[in-house]
C-alpha cells in the first residue's frame, strides 16, 4: 500500500475503533433510539458499514475497467472539500442519499457484535483493495459521490473518515440523550 493511502487507512481504522467503543459503551441502550424518528447507535454503525461496503464493492468493480478512469475535475475537488467541511461542523444534519437511506432503514439491524464482525471483514476487504491499488490510478476518479462527483481513492478515504467523524458526533448526541432520558423520566 502506498504510504499516503496507508496513513489515511490508519486514520479510518482509529476513528472506526473509537466509534465502535463509544457504541459498545452504551450497552443495551445502543439499540434504543433517543427519540421517535431518530436512529439508535447500532443503526448509525449499520449505516456506516453499509456505506463502506458499498464503496469498496464499487471500487473493486471499477478497477476492472481502469483504462476508462479520468482525473477528478477541479469542481469535484472543490465540492468534496465543501462536503467534508460541512460533515465536520457540529450539529449539522444531512439527509442520506436515497439508496443509502433505503438500505439503512431496512429492519432489523443486526446486533452490535454481528455488525462489528461484518465491519471487520469489510475493512479487511478494503485494506486488501488498497494494498493492491495500482499506482497509476491513484489520481483517477474511481468513485461517484452523490453530491460531490467522481472522487480519487485519496478523496474517497478522506470522505470515509469525515463521514465517520460526522456520525461519531451523532453517537455522542445519542449517548447524551440516553443519559438524560432517565433523569427526565424520574422528574416526570
Amino acid at each position: 500500500m502506498n504510504h499516503r493511502l496507508h496513513l489515511k487507512f490508519e486514520q479510518l481504522e482509529r476513528a472506526t475503533q473509537y466509534l465502535l467503543a463509544a457504541t459498545e459503551a452504551l450497552g443495551p441502550g445502543a439499540t434504543r433510539a433517543p427519540a421517535p424518528g431518530e436512529w439508535a447507535a447500532t443503526q448509525v454503525v449499520h449505516h456506516l458499514l453499509l456505506v463502506e461496503n458499498s464503496i469498496a464493492g464499487y471500487i473493486q468493480k471499477k478497477l476492472l475497467a481502469a483504462e476508462q478512469l479520468t482525473k477528478p475535475s477541479l469542481l469535484t475537488r472543490a465540492r468534496i472539500l465543501l462536503v467534508n467541511l460541512l460533515l465536520r461542523l457540529p450539529g449539522l444534519r444531512f439527509r442520506a442519499p436515497r439508496g443509502v437511506a433505503e438500505l439503512t432503514h431496512t429492519p432489523p439491524v443486526p446486533a452490535l457484535p454481528a455488525l462489528q464482525a461484518e465491519w471487520a471483514a469489510t475493512r479487511r476487504r478494503l485494506e486488501q483493495l488498497l494494498n493492491e491499488y495500482p499506482g497509476r490510478l491513484l489520481d483517477r476518479a474511481i468513485y461517484p459521490h452523490p453530491r460531490a462527483g467522481r472522487l480519487s481513492i485519496y478523496q474517497v478515504l478522506d470522505h470515509l473518515v469525515d463521514h465517520l467523524l460526522h456520525h461519531q458526533q451523532q453517537v455522542d448526541r445519542i449517548a447524551r440523550a440516553l443519559k438524560a432520558a432517565p433523569a427526565v423520566a424520574a422528574r416526570g
